[in-house]
């Protein structure tokens, strides 16, 4: 297929300087010039990137913080008064207020109206779908629908639903790392296999980048599943509307959207959905009462707080409330599709430059996993960096000279196992077989499994990733050419 119908800029000679590079980029993507109110951005509140020459491209880890969130937020808190809002003091009215303000913001962030749809806070996007896992009917006869492509978070949801006796399956990828579509359009037609239940996926892949089909949560509900919409590395450089899509669960992490505060993610849930919820225990900030004499070892002898109270467990991270509603209005202050536009630039670029990258004897000199091209995908590359003869090179050898440049990439299988698998065409039989050995350490699994490295090297841009930063990243690759 010829590179410009692919939506990648033409293939270029990476060895040449960054300026001339740079102006055989913008003379191929003139676009990304609309975009360069985010390089005044990281001139202004993130220059310590450039000051320490540091280049970032672990966006999916982690979003970078801005200057200005840290001292908005600072200045807040040196200047006010807060308390645990459970109670009606003036300063846990005071954090109460702010809290409230972060639900409202979230929503109107996400599209999602507060008539349909509760946030509610939790630790991260894990602790979100722990929620959902924990306090699902599953039951035997129900059937949970999981993608190959899934977080380890997402798949261990399995655990909740396999102990209830409900039925699980997995819907496998094609060669391209996509969700096979005749199978999951099988498994929503299999009516006689079951009842639905749950199907849970994720709208971006945090291994290949690969965006699934959002379409799915509708062709899914018309089935009668529930749908949990996994929004971690989707939501930081992708605008997620959920007036258009409406998923029954959404889960995301605040620090992977603008990287500060830490420690804080949110279920976004549909009313309906969160109704059928059942939890299993209450804790301190669920229950509005509960007696200790009169539970006598039988009956309940507590009530819950309605939503979204009833599913936040302890006391929130009520200092990070506002911190929260200040990286939302920096995010929206940049605007998502500005950053979107900007780092799928970069991301044709990038693949494009990998692309023709070759050994002396002519061969590849990388592989990358996934789409090679931009169609439905997102700013997130796993590759393998290869010798000569097409062996992989151990990516912690290549993790570690990236660290001494002061390159930060990610390496290893980013907590993605079938997307892993299925690149590494490992075997179903033999992995199975490694689950009856007593490995005592994932290196001895590992070993277990396969002779093969088990992973890769993944690079993911974000919100003031720059031309110079991916520049680095292929100069980087190069120097392994033999």
């Amino acid at each position: 297929m010829d590179r410009s119908q692919t939506g990648l800029p033409a293939a270029e000679p990476v060895a040449e300087g960054m300026a001339q590079a740079l102006a055989r980029f913008l003379a191929t993507s003139p676009d990304y010039m609309d975009t360069k109110a985010i390089d005044e951005l990281r001139a202004r509140d993130y220059r310590r990137l450039d000051d320490l020459g540091h280049t970032y491209l672990d966006y999916t880890g982690g979003s970078l913080y801005a200057e200005s969130q840290v001292r908005e937020h600072l200045d807040l808190l040196l200047n006010s008064v807060f308390g645990n809002p459970h109670s009606s003091n003036p300063s846990s009215s005071a954090a109460t207020q702010l809290a409230e303000i972060a639900r409202q913001d979230v929503l109107r962030h996400f599209r999602a109206s507060e008539d349909e749809y509760a946030v509610i806070f939790t630790q991260n996007a894990s602790g979100a779908i722990k929620l959902v896992a924990e306090s699902y009917p599953f039951r035997r006869g129900l059937r949970v629908l999981l993608t190959v492509d899934n977080h380890n978070s997402v798949n261990g949801l399995r655990e909740f639903a396999s102990a209830k006796g409900a039925d699980v399956r997995y819907i496998p990828l094609t060669e391209d790392m996509r969700l096979d579509a005749e199978s999951l359009a099988a498994e929503f037609d299999a009516g006689s296999a079951g009842a639905p239940g749950l199907f849970a996926y994720p709208a971006q892949s945090n291994f290949s980048g690969v965006q699934h089909d959002l379409g799915w949560i509708a062709r899914a509900k018309a089935r009668g599943f529930d749908v949990l919409l996994d929004a971690a590395a989707f939501a930081p450089t992708n605008e997620l509307r959920l007036d258009l899509v409406h998923p029954d669960f959404v889960d995301v992490s605040f620090y992977k959207m603008f990287g500060y505060p830490t420690g804080v993610g949110c279920l976004i849930a549909r009313h309906e959905a969160l109704a059928k919820l059942v939890r299993p225990w209450y804790a301190g900030g669920t229950v509005a009462f509960a007696s200790v004499l009169a539970f006598a070892g039988r009956g309940t002898a507590h009530r819950l707080f309605d939503v979204p109270f009833s599913f936040e467990d302890g006391t929130i991270d009520y200092l990070a409330m506002p911190a929260v509603s200040i990286g939302l209005r920096h995010l929206q202050g940049i605007g998502v599709e500005l950053v979107h536009r900007r780092v799928m630039l970069l991301t044709g670029w990038l693949l494009a430059a990998l692309a023709g990258l070759e050994h002396r004897n002519g061969q590849p000199l990388c592989e990358v996993y996934g789409p090679k091209d931009l169609e439905a995908r997102g700013a997130t590359i796993l590759f393998n960096v290869l010798d000569p003869d097409g062996n992989r090179l151990d990516y912690n050898v290549v993790q570690r000279a990236a660290d001494a440049q002061g390159i930060s990439v990610r390496s290893g299988c980013h907590c993605n196992p079938g997307a892993r698998e299925t690149a590494m065409h490992m075997s179903p039989l033999l992995l199975q077989e490694s689950f009856t050995h007593s490995a005592t350490s994932s290196e001895e699994f590992l070993a277990s499994v396969s002779d093969r490295l088990d992973g890769g090297i993944r690079v993911s841009l974000g919100i003031v990733s720059n031309f110079a930063d991916v520049y680095r990243l292929v100069q980087f690759v190069r120097s392994f050419t033999m």
